[in-house]
């Protein structure tokens, strides 16, 4: 491994702790539906995936058809326009950013929606990333390599010398489909087992840890 021209953040469970605000607007969208809501904790493996495979994940097994899980998405979306803001950077992201090196491109990649992504972004970390993206029309949800290419490409970086840190097995599966490398967070929503098995070439367990790293590749 050397130095990467650019490093790629996944948002939810990287860069912001979102768990409670999703968690909350996904158990109110299925209590609206007439179901039982879900324990916080069981949303560390729900989410990550998108909202509509969230929202399908929440469902009661017979009770995933398209109408409801359009419903369930739907519903959820009008809760979380009332609390992403809500949600916390994790402890240390805002050191590391800041101490990150002036001239280190640094870019955000995100299932959530591009709006929400970029709204996300602006609000608590304004004016520190050259590009960010999030799932649309022409984006499709990681583990496609879509979004990571389109980043690559539009900030004229190498892919050998470009870093995806996540905290997801999707996160390593979209590195490796992007022939980028993966940097497995241990901080967000899951273990380490599930990073190193999907593909994590170094895993780090506390956001400053990421210096660390990129002091030894000076």
């Amino acid at each position: 491994m050397k130095r990467p021209e650019l490093i790629i953040f996944d948002l939810d469970g990287t860069l912001l702790d979102t768990l409670e605000s999703i968690a909350t607007s996904y158990n109110k969208a299925l209590i609206a539906c007439g179901y039982r809501p879900h324990p916080v904790e069981d949303f560390l493996t729900i989410i990550g995936d998108g909202s509509r495979i969230a929202a399908q994940r929440c469902l009661p097994k017979d009770r995933q058809k398209e109408s409801e899980i359009v419903r369930c998405v739907e519903l959820f979306q009008q809760n979380y326009a009332l609390l992403w803001h809500t949600a916390t950077p994790y402890q240390g992201i805002e050191k590391l950013l800041a101490e990150l090196r002036p001239e280190q491109k640094l870019a955000v990649l995100s299932n959530k929606r591009n709006d929400y992504t970029k709204l996300c972004i602006e609000h608590f970390f304004p004016n520190v990333f050259q590009k960010v993206l999030g799932h649309g029309p022409k984006i499709r949800h990681k583990p496609e390599p879509d979004g990571a290419n389109k980043l690559v490409s539009d900030l004229k970086a190498s892919k050998k010398s470009t870093w995806l840190v996540g905290d997801t097995a999707t996160d390593m599966k979209t590195a490796s489909a992007s022939g980028i490398i993966g940097i497995g967070a241990l901080w967000g929503f899951r273990e380490k087992s599930e990073l190193v098995s999907s593909g994590a070439k170094k895993v780090v367990s506390r956001p400053l840890q990421l210096l660390e790293l990129l002091e030894l590749l000076n």
